[in-house]
């Protein structure tokens, strides 16, 4: 073999090897079987806030004086003065920059109102997400100059409205799959787009929209002439070669059509769902919004803020459901006595109190992350999206059945909820398609380390150092699990049987990589397994952080340490007063703390189920039943 070929096979070598653990997330950290402390950020201290503390206050009581969820639910729609209200407050321009007329708010600071607005109006909060988190937001990050200062002003007021159009009859959660094609014109001007986009929140409201579309693939090939006018390009297969790009449309271009600006739906009622149609719409090329055929990169950023806005949502709407039901708990007798004494309805306040803590954990922990500078945090946001919306269903489903048949009618809140919550498993990447990205993602870079530590051991004097290092990490692996880190003596406990349990789900997501290999694309079976004890594991880190924090807080005698206490928004089951005095301080923190120590014993339990599940299972006879019922 040529010496410089061995010298690139070598460099490539000590490439895997040197650099997956180095550079990967938290998240992707765990399927190594480590717990990364300096990537784990603390839980946020949101008490010194003032500033949003009083957002949040002004926009709770205009929530509670103007924004009636039942009229909206049963109109299904939002009435004009509610948006201007909320313009006039800020909500729509809230993380937009100052100079553009928005608030320059952080995400953590933005995920506090959302969760005001789902825990009050779900059609509300959907509206604002999809105008703030996903249409602006793409402006702010990849829109040029001129398109900020011609867009954001009016957007950030809500003279505007904003949508994202991905979604088409071919492309929902392969969002990779658009149809609709942006063809260059002859003179070189812009695109002409053509196409059918659906489900799109605001998408007949909207004044600005972000579209999805496809377009050629210039060929490096082309004369300078050719390149010139955007026309020609790549090809495969002797079909042209096509990426995605982003364009700003507006809905007075030529060939716009709003096919339907509000599909009857199940639930969040008052959003306008639309169907939109574009025939020969000329768009300027000044309108590209990021580069040429980078769109997906655009549409996969986003997201990425869509969804943890979907854990504030969530968090809002679960604190929602758990201060009524264990009010009626405590207060419903059957039997000659309060529901709340049967252990089966205990069983289900202990789920609703752990999993609105570990939701509000995960949510403004992730939050602080992508605020910290981080650029790569799509794992922790898909794993966040996943846990709050699957949790929240749950939680509502068991506050429906710890109120009875009084949840079922519409004079209640409930069944409402209900329907609006089964949207948040589908919107924004469906939950099992998260799951596989989740596992598959997560597992990519401990695969391409195996595979380099088995290209290496072809020559292993040449690469002694490097598998030293591996094997030094598995041996003390064996012997010892990755130290998890807390300050207060008292949770010491809890860290070690965390870091036991991330050195056992790396163990298995090895084991599984060396059982199938290549294979595991496939195995979603596995890859689901996999991808539910991560998203556990993540959440409980998140919950360990925020018990940590908890414990941090001062109880002095006073009103500044009740207002440091909200540094922790309130817990339901402590009434709206647990801010009030030292004595309501302390019965909160203590609530919270059994709380957070509930979720973390039961995720662990949880996670070794997921884990055992690996190797001892029906999947054959799964594929089995399954396949006997499809044509």
């Amino acid at each position: 073999m040529p010496l410089k070929q061995r010298e690139q096979q070598i460099a490539e070598a000590e490439e895997l090897l040197g650099d997956r653990l180095a550079q990967a997330s938290f998240a992707k950290g765990l399927f190594f079987g480590t717990f990364a402390n300096r990537k784990l950020l603390d839980y946020p201290n949101l008490a010194a806030d003032t500033a949003t503390l009083a957002l949040v206050d002004e926009l709770r009581r205009y929530c509670q004086a103007e924004i009636d969820p039942v009229a909206i639910d049963r109109d299904a729609m939002i009435p004009q003065r509610i948006i201007d209200g909320l313009g006039r407050l800020g909500m729509l321009g809230a993380c937009l920059p100052a100079e553009c007329g928005g608030r320059g708010l952080s995400q953590t600071q933005y995920c506090r109102l959302l969760e005001v607005l789902g825990g009050h109006c779900a059609s509300t909060a959907l509206f604002v997400n999809a105008h703030h988190s996903i249409g602006p937001r793409a402006i702010v990050l990849f829109g040029t100059p001129e398109q900020q200062q011609r867009y954001l002003p009016k957007l950030a007021t809500g003279e505007w409205i904003s949508a994202f159009a991905l979604t088409e009859p071919e492309a929902g959660s392969d969002a990779a799959n658009v149809q609709t094609t942006a063809t260059p014109t002859e003179d070189g001007r812009g695109f002409l787009l053509n196409g059918t986009k659906r489900w799109i929140t605001n998408g007949g409201i909207a004044q600005v929209l972000t579209v999805m579309a496809r377009t050629p693939v210039p060929s490096s090939s082309l004369s300078p002439g050719e390149r010139a006018g955007v026309r020609g390009g790549k090809t495969i297969g002797g079909q042209p070669e096509t990426k995605i790009t982003a364009f700003l449309v507006t809905p007075d271009m030529p060939g716009f059509e709003v096919v339907e600006a509000r599909m009857p739906k199940c639930g969040v009622r008052g959003s306008a769902t639309g169907r939109l149609a574009f025939h020969n719409m000329f768009v300027p090329k000044e309108n590209v919004l990021g580069q040429l055929g980078k769109g997906l990169r655009v549409a996969l950023t986003v997201l990425d803020f869509g969804r943890v806005t979907f854990g504030a949502t969530c968090t809002g709407a679960a604190k929602f459901c758990l201060q009524r039901a264990s009010r009626h708990a405590a207060t419903r007798v059957q039997f000659g006595e309060p529901i709340g004494t049967f252990e089966l309805v205990k069983e289900k306040l202990a789920f609703m109190n752990a999993g609105a803590f570990a939701i509000e954990a995960a949510t403004y922990l992730t939050a602080a992350l992508i605020d910290s500078g981080e650029d790569d945090y799509m794992l922790e946001t898909a794993m966040l999206k996943v846990f709050a919306t699957d949790t929240l269903w749950r939680i509502i489903n068991d506050t429906i059945q710890i109120f009875g048949g009084k949840a079922y009618f519409t004079d209640e809140p409930y069944e409402r909820m209900m329907r609006d919550a089964r949207i948040n498993m589908i919107g924004e990447g469906a939950n099992d398609v998260l799951r596989a990205f989740v596992a598959l993602v997560g597992m990519r870079d401990v695969g391409l380390e195996l595979k380099g530590v088995l290209d290496a051991l072809s020559s292993p004097l040449k690469h002694f150092s490097k598998l030293g290092g591996f094997a030094g990490r598995k041996l003390e692996g064996l012997f010892r699990s990755p130290e998890v880190r807390v300050h207060h003596s008292e949770l010491e406990p809890e860290a070690a049987r965390l870091g036991h349990t991330v050195s056992t789900f790396g163990s298995n997501v090895e084991r599984l990589l060396r059982t199938y290999r290549e294979e595991i694309v496939e195995r979603q079976y596995q890859a689901g397994r996999i991808a539910d004890a991560a998203i556990e594991l993540y959440v409980s880190s998140c919950v360990l952080r925020r018990l940590d924090a908890l414990l941090s807080l001062p109880l002095g005698e006073g009103s500044a340490a009740a207002d440091r206490s909200r540094a922790i928004p309130p817990s339901p089951l402590v009434g709206e007063g647990r801010g009030e005095g030292n004595g309501h301080l302390k019965s909160a923190i203590a609530s919270d703390l059994i709380a957070g120590r509930y979720y973390l014993r039961s995720a662990e339990r949880r996670i070794r189920r997921a884990l055992a599940d690996l190797w001892d299972n029906d999947d054959a006879l799964a594929t089995q039943a399954a396949n006997a019922v499809l044509p």
